[in-house]
């Protein structure tokens, strides 16, 4: 089984104790996100923890800690942007804190196990493509000796909290002829890196200018990190252009106090703020407690691996 830390919210960033508790205690409880009083409890041991993909735009808080995870394997998904406060209102200074924490995570687990997510990319007036691509190239300059790839993807319109943001994104019209254009430079400038470059959840194919679909939760990664093979299946739960495979996710929507306009797992702040202040680090569960009229239920949960270890 593969532990999501989290596509819901940042817990790097800021539920870490609470998940290195969850680790000590061996379980975590999570609530259907489509009906609340139903709780699973999963268990998070090596026994049946293949590994962990933790999803973050900043995990300094997690790098003093890292030794209480030695007996699971785990990458970062690391999103670095070129947004300022205007879009990523509570993001640290990306040249003060969030590149260097990149390096100093890449320095301590090895570039293989950091993915650097420049997505989604949007266009607007402040932010246009040649702002990207001048953008992309000073962070790939500054990153590709700390990690072996980069992941793009395109801003979604559709989710809930992106419309609610619209007026305040201001974005400019990006047709797919552009996407593909502004890609087409973005793949120049990572392979003149050494970096391999896919999409995230992107319908459009991209593969005849060296842009692969991605599988931000990778079966293929676990495997050659784990030398042996995971045999998963795709991730049902998830849109059909995604190409992860299955994973188990233990945040909360509506809990990121990152703030970013272009979140589709945020959608009402005041609730991201109300939820914020139901935290525990010391609860089972990442908001809040467990009540009278919730139903506990161990959800089942089996290893990935192949019995049969190999070199890959």
């Amino acid at each position: 089984m593969i532990l999501s830390a989290s596509r819901r919210t940042d817990i790097p960033a800021y539920y870490s104790d609470w998940f290195f508790n969850r680790v000590k205690e061996g379980y975590a409880l999570v609530r259907n996100p489509m009906n609340a009083h139903q709780i699973s409890r999963i268990r998070i041991n090596p026994d049946v923890v293949d590994g962990i993909v933790f999803w973050t735009k900043n995990p300094a808080p997690m790098l003093a800690r890292l030794n209480e995870l030695k007996d699971y394997m785990y990458y970062f998904q690391y999103t670095i942007t070129p947004y300022g406060k205007d879009v990523e209102p509570n993001i640290p200074s990306k040249t003060g804190a969030i590149l260097p924490t990149f390096k100093r995570l890449s320095e301590l687990v090895g570039p293989d196990r950091m993915v650097w997510r420049y997505d989604p990319i949007l266009i607007s007036q402040r932010y246009s493509m040649s702002y990207h691509l001048h953008a992309f190239e000073k962070i790939a300059a500054e990153l590709h000796s700390f990690t072996k790839k980069v992941t793009i993807s395109f801003i979604d319109v559709d989710y809930k909290g992106v419309k609610s943001n619209i007026k305040e994104l201001a974005l400019l019209p990006f047709p797919v002829e552009d996407q593909i254009q502004l890609s087409s430079k973005l793949a120049e400038i990572a392979h003149g890196y050494g970096l391999v470059i896919d999409t995230c959840a992107e319908a459009i194919d991209l593969s005849r200018i060296g842009i692969e679909h991605a599988r931000c939760i990778d079966d293929r990664l676990f495997s050659k990190l784990l030398c042996c093979s995971i045999k998963a299946d795709k991730d049902k739960n998830q849109r059909s252009v995604c190409g992860c495979m299955a994973s188990i996710d233990i945040g909360v929507y509506n809990s990121c106090t990152n703030g970013c306009l272009y979140c589709y797992a945020n959608y009402i702040k005041t609730v991201v703020a109300r939820n914020f202040e139901q935290h525990n680090p010391l609860s089972p569960l990442l908001l809040g407690e467990v009540g009278e009229s919730d139903k506990i239920s161990d959800r089942a949960m089996k290893s990935y691996k192949d019995a049969q270890v190999g070199f890959l």
